[in-house]
């Protein structure tokens, strides 16, 4: 397999089918082997159901159990049963198209060991922007990973792809389950002697978003503060 494509997804039967067909959509008609992996993270609805109803003929898609609540928990669950060159997640949302994988695989083959869609790298675009509370949280959230995961401007993104070695070596030291899974795993990434290239996105919020900022981005950001206290 050249190529996986993990979906945590937690409580997404509403956004997740249309997901799905516009990603296998797209992987039939790449020149890479392609398959998708759905993590239901404990959902309560039909997540699974609408998952293995979407299933493409010509993309595999496995769906897949996290008994442990958290994104951080669903996504290494699904990269750790990967055996594809390449392993990467995306959101269910698809708030990032999912053609940026072009791009993405391009720069796997050239040699980064990341490649992870950026919102504020030059060339990036937000066409619809979250609430000013989300953005305010999210602009001090960048300014404390910044010291975490240094030379990188958006570690939550949730569109990130990667050899799929070197992830699973970082992923193995990772413990956070939560939101701030990102900057541990980039910084493991980093740690390891590995590159990460941050791709420009055209990025668009959607206002059915299970992030809750009290519920997850408190401890996000208590989470990446004991990261910094143990950076180095």
């Amino acid at each position: 397999m050249d190529l996986e494509v993990v979906i945590p997804a937690y409580n997404e039967a509403r956004r997740l089918g249309v997901s799905l067909t516009a990603t296998a959509d797209y992987l039939a008609g790449v020149p890479w082997s392609t398959r998708i992996v759905v993590v239901d993270n404990g959902s309560s609805d039909t997540t699974s159901r609408v998952a293995r109803t979407a299933a493409s003929a010509a993309v595999p898609v496995e769906v897949i159990g996290c008994s442990t609540a958290g994104k951080g928990a669903a996504v290494r669950r699904g990269m750790m049963t990967s055996s594809a060159r390449f392993v990467g997640f995306i959101d269910a949302d698809l708030a990032t198209p999912i053609d940026a994988l072009g791009p993405a695989a391009e720069l796997l083959e050239q040699g980064a060991t990341a490649v992870i869609g950026s919102r504020y790298a030059t060339g990036a675009a937000i066409v619809r922007r979250q609430p000013v509370t989300r953005r305010v949280g999210g602009a001090a959230f960048r300014a404390l990973t910044r010291r975490v995961v240094p030379g990188v401007s958006d570690t939550q993104c949730g569109f990130k792809f990667f050899e799929r070695r070197a992830v699973q070596r970082a992923l193995s030291g990772c413990a956070v389950t939560g939101f701030a899974f990102d900057v541990e795993l980039l910084r493991g990434v980093q740690a390891q002697g590995g590159t990460v290239v941050e791709l420009p996105v055209n990025w668009t919020d959607d206002a059915r978003s299970t992030f809750r900022p009290l519920r997850d981005g408190l401890p996000a950001f208590r989470a990446a503060l004991g990261l910094l206290g143990t950076n180095g």
